[in-house]
């Protein structure tokens, strides 16, 4: 049910269903479905079967087919990383970046990374965009925006333009497709600046550090995107090797700062038509943080900077008001009431398509232009996220095959046979209300379960 609604409030036709569902002979089975699926809200639908047979005897183990489950279908999670999508999947992302993240800065023994680690410097960086033209906003200091009002947290008026005929809507979308390759700019400077600072060549530098780094992006109120990540230095094989001796946050920090502000940290877009050449850098708003362990007074810690990156992995440019999927054309911003500014901002990728092909600016209009990943590492910093899903599938893997009783079995000795086809998606109308239902009900035992945890660390504390 929803939170607002009785059963009363609900249209016929959805309760309707809602029924039906319900008092459907496999609807036991089909909510067990979804319960495995973390209350997905948009399942995909397979059906097939599977075998599992003795390689020498050829004996039968066990068998499964889809032809007894609800509807003949078998419900697995859509795996969709946005909590705008899906918010049970997205739970699951979150969870794995949490992880992924904080591995980077506490250690994980099961990833083989030591705890030594966090002794290593870090830093938790913020790189935003420069500005594009004057928007509302909430100044720190307690003044009134430019436009006399103070905003509250949640007034739409926040990130739009205060003029909407002089900001730079192809420049704000331009520089939000062009912040990948701004971002790899960046790090390769970051890497001459460390080596500049330490005395060293760039080949020495390989010899004795590696710089590792795990980031996210968030898009701001404006339309602009900004990245948040966490910068380490490792010894010469990574996280598992200490550091030189040279090495330390403050220089790091002045590292990073010297990167930002060198004129090679830049992208430079050529003239089109009636677009002038413009170069990209990072704007004047740079924020570098040492990361403290928990409980060394800091507010900066691991845990705060892995549920922070963790967090945003999961958002794209929905807080700005476009879409959480593409456009298919231009009359779609009127159908779908999206407020002017965002709406500005999709025009201006769908007119700048033509003039930058290779940019792919109309496919990625819902994004602002942004093409890259929301959440990236590189490859020494810690785990992968496909480490920590393999871990999870092995698991539940472990746990099927009790379940048919055939954890003895060495797994070398049981041949397995499978056909599975896509067969749909989603839910009906009543199946997406009981599914939300199911969600929240997940949501309220996981949220009971830890604050649970939490009170029993501070007994024993």
């Amino acid at each position: 049910m929803t939170d607002s609604a009785t059963l009363a409030d609900l249209d016929p036709g959805l309760l309707g269903d809602m029924l039906k569902v319900a008092g459907a002979p496999g609807y036991a089975r089909w909510e067990d479905q979804i319960r495995r699926t973390g209350g997905c809200s948009d399942p995909i639908h397979i059906t097939g079967w599977t075998v599992a047979k003795d390689k020498t005897s050829g004996a039968v183990l066990h068998r499964y087919s889809t032809e007894n489950e609800p509807g003949a279908r078998l419900r697995i999670a859509c795996g969709n990383r946005r909590a705008s999508r899906c918010p049970a999947c997205a739970w699951t992302y979150s969870g794995d970046t949490y992880h992924l993240i904080r591995a980077g800065l506490a250690g994980d023994h099961r990833r083989d990374i030591p705890a030594t680690v966090r002794d290593h410097p870090r830093v938790f960086a913020t790189l935003t965009a420069p500005s594009f033209g004057a928007v509302h906003n909430r100044p720190s200091s307690g003044r009134p925006c430019r436009c006399g009002k103070h905003h509250q947290e949640h007034d739409a008026e926040l990130g739009t333009a205060l003029d909407s005929t002089t900001y730079d809507y192809a420049a704000a979308v331009l520089f939000n497709n062009h912040a990948g390759q701004l971002w790899q700019r960046f790090t390769t400077r970051l890497r001459r600046e460390i080596a500049a600072y330490a005395g060293l060549t760039q080949r020495e530098l390989k010899e004795a550090a590696r710089i590792s780094y795990g980031k996210v992006a968030e898009f701001q109120k404006r339309g602009a995107v900004h990245f948040h990540a966490v910068i380490r230095i490792d010894g010469p094989d990574g996280a598992d090797s200490p550091p030189p001796a040279w090495a330390s946050t403050e220089l790091l920090d002045r590292s990073i700062r010297a990167a930002v502000a060198h004129s090679y940290t830049s992208v430079s877009v050529p003239a089109a038509a009636d677009q002038a050449a413009r170069t990209f850098r990072w704007g004047t708003q740079l924020d570098v943080r040492p990361i403290k362990a928990f409980g060394d007074g800091g507010d900066v810690t691991e845990q705060a900077v892995a549920s922070y990156v963790a967090k945003y992995a999961t958002k794209a440019a929905e807080n700005t008001g476009t879409l959480d999927r593409r456009i298919g054309n231009r009359e779609a911003l009127v159908l779908l009431d999206v407020p002017d500014h965002a709406a500005r901002l999709i025009t201006a990728c769908l007119d700048l398509d033509a003039l930058y092909p290779d940019r792919r600016l109309a496919a990625w209009s819902h994004m602002l232009g942004f093409r890259g990943h929301f959440s990236s590492k590189s490859r020494q910093y810690s785990t992968t996220l496909g480490a920590l899903r393999q871990t999870r599938a092995d698991y539940r893997a472990a746990q099927e095959r009790e379940a048919r009783g055939l954890s003895d079995a060495e797994p070398d000795t049981v041949l397995v046979l499978a056909s599975w086809q896509y067969a749909g998606h989603g839910h009906t109308p009543g199946e997406s209300v009981l599914a939300a239902t199911i969600a929240r009900d997940i949501q309220l035992n996981r949220q009971t379960a830890r604050e649970a945890l939490l009170d029993l660390e501070g007994d024993v504390t």
